[in-house]
């Protein structure tokens, strides 16, 4: 018997299936590694008037969620964001920015308002004034370490603020979210402090998901990258196996494309050579599992595919400027 030869073509409709399982891998491979880990909580009643100012706190994101009533977002540029009660808005970036009743009023940092312990990192922030009953906004704003795990290159490409509501197609699946949480603010239940807290990092989860999901807006660099679909293959394999000893040769082989046009595509679309990415994206990675994960030094540099210990600190050394015992030590300091 003969078998005639079969040419498989990909049509546009396989083409877009497995345009969309690789984007789907991605996004896991961004949530899966992403750490949002609040440090700062408060549910805050107002009056008429208020405004609160929240000072740049790079490395960290700020979150808010107007359970009731209006405001305004104001950044640092003077640039205005309307709220409404179901409103979200999350800034990845811990930009500077302030939230008012109207761009008139005298803001004050948000610490210099009395606070009320109601939780593990939770705290009460009532600024209504005697003469007012009913609080006129209530929100919960949270301050949280914002880590991205190896795909910490996203960072500095998403927008300093990201707003979202229950009516919003880009984020399905927030509006349950929305209501239990508009339901812990105002009910004031046993718990409600922490469960709040809880929902917050969802809520932001979701957003960042719902970011990346839709295109990442008009970012470049990594997320051009990640709509190429052969870069983006390149770029999946170094996060699932960073401790595998790559090439250039190797990674142009998981696009299915020569060296040099690998080569040259990820440059111009990155901006850095192929195995630089890689050496960047082990000490991001190595840095997250001293410092936050607490392993030890030899796991690490096991783990990331090197010989021994002394030739991962070198690298490690090279690259980020510190070695791996001092690395860890600073950060402990900057916690403290």
């Amino acid at each position: 018997m003969i078998y005639s030869p079969v040419l498989l073509i990909e049509t546009p409709e396989m083409a877009l299936q497995n345009s969309f399982a690789l984007s789907s891998d991605l996004v896991s491979e961004l949530l899966s590694g992403m750490r949002l880990r609040g440090v700062q909580y408060r549910r805050i009643q107002t009056g008429p008037e208020f405004g609160m100012r929240f000072l740049a706190r790079p490395g960290y994101a700020y979150f808010h969620y107007l359970a009731v009533g209006n405001a305004l977002l104001r950044s640092a540029d003077g640039t205005l964001h309307k709220l409404s009660a179901g409103s979200a808005v999350l800034a990845p970036q811990g930009e500077e920015h302030a939230l008012l009743s109207d761009n008139g009023v005298s803001v004050l940092p948000i610490d210099s308002f009395a606070a009320a312990t109601l939780g593990d990192n939770v705290s009460g922030v009532d600024t209504c004034p005697s003469t007012s009953m009913i609080p006129s906004a209530i929100l919960f704003y949270g301050c949280m370490e914002f880590d991205l795990g190896g795909m910490q290159g996203l960072g500095p490409l998403m927008p300093p603020f990201m707003l979202a509501d229950a009516e919003n197609d880009r984020y399905p699946g927030l509006a349950p979210i929305f209501t239990s949480m508009k339901n812990e603010i105002c009910s004031g239940r046993i718990g409600f402090a922490g469960i709040l807290a809880r929902l917050a990092e969802v809520m932001a989860a979701m957003i960042v998901r719902g970011w990346v999901e839709c295109g990442c807006g008009n970012a470049s660099g990594l997320v051009a990258a990640l709509r190429d679909p052969r870069l983006a293959r390149a770029i999946l394999a170094l996060h699932q196996q960073p401790g595998r000893d790559w090439s250039v040769e190797k990674l142009a082989a998981e696009c299915n494309i020569s060296r040099s046009v690998f080569a040259e595509r990820f440059q111009s679309t990155i901006g850095i050579p192929p195995l630089r990415y890689a050496a960047d994206l082990r000490m991001r990675l190595a840095s997250q599992w001293l410092t936050r994960d607490k392993l030890a030094i030899d796991t690490v540099a096991h783990k990331l595919g090197y010989t021994s210990q002394a030739a991962f600190s070198r690298a490690f050394k090279r690259i980020t400027g510190h070695s791996p015992g001092a690395s860890r030590q600073l950060n402990f300091a900057a916690t403290l």
